[in-house]
């Protein structure tokens, strides 16, 4: 598959929208989170519009951009996995614990590429919350809304709930949340 210029438009739409922002806690930028994501899916066999529902998988999410932006731009197949993928685009956001169980809700609803982008983005934060937690300790929850106990069901629920992602996909998505929730001292089931 070759990645045209749709892609890059894509990618620099990503970039702009998201100049200012950084990782939560962090002084990374953000576009390093969406390009992980990106990757994530392209490796699992993707296609360009799920690659571009990668890159853009947060901008309604986080109000940098409107669906009807999305859709204008980069057509209905990639507007309607970015808004699959969106907890919500209300302003002020609900709290914190009804949206998120009214996003695990839909999961099984979700389509293929819908899965497929929410898993390559569960796994690459799930990654990262771990990678910070070796460095920082439990210092690192404090950042989540959700908190230790919190974030870590939420990501257990994600990766129970996705059915139709490819599995290897799949299989590192639980295999990261379970490493997650040993290293944070949480029972494994």
């Amino acid at each position: 598959m070759t990645l045209g210029e749709r892609f890059e438009t894509a990618l620099a739409f990503a970039a702009n929208r998201h100049a200012e922002q950084r990782r939560k806690g962090t002084e990374i930028p953000y576009i390093a989170h969406l390009l992980s994501v990106c990757a994530l899916v392209l490796d699992a066999g993707g296609d360009e519009d799920e690659a571009i529902a990668a890159l853009l998988h947060d901008a309604v999410e986080d109000q940098a951009a409107t669906l009807e932006e999305v859709r204008a731009n980069f057509g209905e197949r990639v507007a309607g996995v970015v808004d699959e993928c969106s907890d919500t685009d209300e302003e002020p956001k609900p709290e914190w614990l009804v949206r998120k169980q009214e996003y695990i809700a839909r999961l099984p609803r979700m389509t293929r590429s819908a899965q497929l982008v929410t898993a390559a983005d569960k796994l690459h934060n799930a990654q990262a919350i771990a990678a910070e937690l070796a460095e920082r300790g439990e210092s690192v929850w404090g950042k989540f809304n959700g908190g230790r106990d919190g974030t870590l069901w939420y990501y257990r629920s994600v990766a129970e709930g996705l059915t139709l992602t490819p599995a290897s996909l799949l299989t590192a998505l639980r295999r990261t949340v379970a490493e997650l929730e040993r290293s944070a001292g949480v029972g494994v089931r």
